[in-house]
């Protein structure tokens, strides 16, 4: 009798990758004017900085950190991408300096 092996493989997940969360997150952000100005202004990032540093772990680190510090907003943030706001702590952790 042969018998089968089924390799199970874990589900891609956005807390796998803080990249895709804090790209997550920033497109919540950004979805609301003044909480989108309120990122510019207490990060001090320009609409351009914000636009040429997608890529920039420094950079997406400040965008988890701007939620992180704002609790109501870091909770209400990792309702809406699927998330916890731990997951978001960690994942600001894991692109900082």
């Amino acid at each position: 009798m042969q018998r089968s092996l089924t390799i199970l493989r874990e589900r891609s997940s956005p807390e796998a990758d803080p990249v895709a969360l804090a790209l997550a997150a920033l497109g919540w952000i950004v979805a609301d004017p003044t909480r989108a100005e309120r990122l510019l202004a207490l990060t001090g990032l320009t609409p351009e900085a914000l636009r040429s540093g997608l890529g920039d772990p420094a950079v997406l680190a400040a965008v988890l950190e701007f939620l992180v510090a704002h609790e109501p907003d870091l909770i209400a943030a990792a309702a809406a991408i699927g998330t916890t706001p731990e997951s978001l702590a960690r994942a600001a952790q894991r692109l900082g300096p």
